[in-house]
């Protein structure tokens, strides 16, 4: 699960008809806060590697580190947010939109925008109240007032809101942009007038904000964080009592678990490591290892997807850092394209759990669970389900003709091996360094960027010092847009437990007859359904903090369970016809997505049967926890 950004389908995020005060507005905004998350990503490198380097090298911590990191980061969230949203690199669900014609299309594109600019304005008052009330609070270790922190919400959702604006004059028409937040305004007035008739109307009310709005907006392309925002704010604002202001403490506490620091800088460190070269020797020494057995280099592609996979924290970027290595020399072979694509969607499903994976970090930081116990559990059930994916390459692949394929000599391997080495080692290094306790999983990432930067200048001699700015922009942006869905998930969650949704849920599911492994096999058809729908991110953090106490209740490790709702969202995720992470490893390997749709149904049923085995089988997931 992965957190997979539509910009590549997105269609405003190629602008088009700019007018030039807008794009000019635009241009000098974008360019000041790109520039300032850029160097709120490196200020969070260097406070967390000389907290790292203080206390485990000359045993003197730094008791402000994590303080200043925490204030940092939430900047460097919102921030990123407007960013991402300013790219168009929010998570949409695009699938029907899309489809539709073009100019239904441009109409639900300004609506997608008009309704992020509503909740944005109907916000941003409770935001600097927000603020106002945290200025009271003073720091521990730094002693300063928390509004330095808190202040970041307002300032990022008056950004967001300014950008918004502007994206819409620059790629909609006049009639367009004004008729979109016209009908948007019209919309919002209605259920503002229709407040005194939804309020007695109880739990029903969950239905029609988190079911109905939810549905609507999310499927007509509204970025799905502010999807969960608007129907949030619309129940505690129209069916309850609550202070608005409670809502951003939600999304506040969301957006400042500090485990989430770890998710810009693997970002960041993926990036760097298909920067350097990194990547690229190590599915070279893989290649060299299997490129003459038949299926060989479908093979390679599951291995190097399970050696690269996790550490950049998209999918994608662990996508385009295999795919150009392997697919040229994959179709000289004879390889279908579609079946290429088809393979690459189904690793990225099969390695959802492998560490230092985002969404595993992301389980932590909203159940408590161990993150050195998610990490252990995550590597054999992606072995599970990496066997199963490769019966179906032996399979498909027994009658290759390799006649023409020549086999490396051990010297050639051992030679590729001895370059690929500190590639290699860089996972397990990561790994090994969390599941002993030697680092934290946010303190490691910083010990992984240092360790690769000095790879690559020193080893590899591959380091584009012009491609750091873009780099460490893109990190803030996708970092930025899978924070503020956490951040804005997890207020959804807070209202719908304070419903009492939690409680009837765990009775639902309670109920389910085949005691646990009934209540798993429900389970993975809900998180299948979800991982399509909404992604893995956002459906752990909406669902995580209800279901998986009902798991432990049900007799079900939770280490165990999270592995299977991870595979199940991620079989979800890179499924056709929904699953947006199946087109994204279509924008990367520049295949047609109705190629793949013949290849692909093999590989999610090899998928589904690993599932199976992982969830009936629990010492796939727990039989090396300590």
């Amino acid at each position: 699960m992965t957190a997979f950004t539509a910009a590549a389908a997105d269609p405003l995020a190629t602008p088009a008809g700019r007018r030039g005060w807008a794009a000019t507005a635009d241009a000098v905004l974008g360019g000041l806060v790109e520039s300032a998350a850029a160097l709120l990503v490196v200020a969070e490198i260097v406070v967390l590697f000389a907290g790292v380097t203080a206390r485990y090298a000359f045993h003197a911590p730094l008791v402000w580190s994590d303080e200043l990191a925490s204030i940092l980061f939430l900047w460097l969230s919102m921030l990123g947010a407007v960013v991402a949203l300013r790219r168009g690199e929010h998570m949409r669900m695009t699938a029907l939109v899309t489809k539709a014609s073009p100019g239904t299309r441009a109409v639900l594109d300004a609506l997608a925008i008009a309704a992020s600019v509503a909740f944005l304005a109907l916000i941003a008052w409770p935001a600097v109240d927000y603020a106002h009330e945290e200025s009271f609070i003073i720091t521990p270790a730094l002693e300063v007032s928390n509004a330095w922190r808190a202040a970041a919400l307002p300032t990022g959702i008056g950004l967001m809101f300014v950008v918004a604006l502007l994206r819409l004059v620059r790629n909609c028409t006049w009639r367009q942009s004004v008729s979109a937040l016209a009908g948007m305004a019209l919309l919002v007035g209605l259920f503002w007038l229709a407040g005194p008739v939804l309020a007695p109307l109880g739990k029903l009310n969950l239905v029609i904000f988190f079911v109905v709005v939810v549905a609507a907006t999310v499927l007509s392309g509204v970025p799905i964080a502010f999807s969960f925002a608007l129907a949030t704010f619309g129940y505690l604002a129209l069916t309850t009592r609550t202070p608005l202001l409670v809502m951003v403490g939600r999304l506040d506490e969301g957006m400042s678990h500090l485990i989430l620091l770890a998710v810009p800088l693997f970002i960041f460190l993926g990036a760097l490591i298909e920067m350097t070269g990194m990547a690229r020797a190590m599915i070279q020494f893989l290649a060299s290892l299997l490129g003459h057995v038949r299926g060989g280099l479908s093979y390679v592609l599951i291995g190097a997807m399970y050696l690269v996979s996790g550490i950049s924290g998209s999918k994608v970027a662990d996508m385009a850092a295999i795919a150009p290595v392997l697919f040229p020399e994959m179709k000289k072979r004879g390889a279908k394209p579609g079946d290429l694509v088809a393979l690459l969607s189904a690793t990225g499903a099969q390695t959802e759990t492998i560490p230092p994976s985002i969404v595993l970090i992301t389980i932590g930081s909203v159940t408590g669970i161990s993150i050195a116990a998610l990490f252990t559990g995550g590597m054999v059930p992606a072995v599970v389900l990496g066997v199963c994916l490769c019966s179906v390459v032996w399979w498909r692949y027994r009658k290759e003709d390799l006649s023409g394929v020549p086999r490396s000599t051990w010297p050639q391997i051992g030679r590729l091996l001895l370059v690929a080495l500190p590639a290699v080692l860089l996972p397990f290094v990561i790994r090994a360094a969390v599941v002993e306790g030697v680092a934290t999983a946010t303190e490691v990432s910083t010990i992984g960027i240092v360790y690769s930067a000095l790879v690559g200048l020193l080893v590899y001699r591959q380091f584009d010092w012009r491609r750091l700015k873009p780099m460490l922009i893109e990190t803030a942006s996708l970092s930025g847009a899978i924070i503020f869905i956490v951040g804005c998930a997890t207020a959804m969650a807070w209202g719908l437990t304070q419903s009492g949704f939690s409680q009837d849920l765990a009775q639902l599911m309670a109920g389910i007859p085949g005691g646990q492994y009934g209540f798993l096999a429900v389970s993975i058809v809900a998180f299948v359904l979800l991982g399509s729908v909404l992604e893995g991110i956002p459906a752990i953090v909406l669902f995580g903090p209800l279901l998986f106490p009902i798991a432990k209740a049900a007799g079900v490790h939770e280490v165990h369970y999270a592995m299977v709702v991870i595979f199940a969202m991620g079989i979800g995720l890179f499924a056709p016809p929904f699953g947006v992470g199946y087109y994204g490893a279509c924008a990367v390997s520049k295949v047609d997505p109705d190629e793949g749709v013949r290849y692909i149904g093999g590989y999610m049923a090899a998928l589904l049967i690993g599932l199976i085995l992982v969830a009936a089988v629990p010492w796939f997931s727990i039989g090396f926890l300590k």
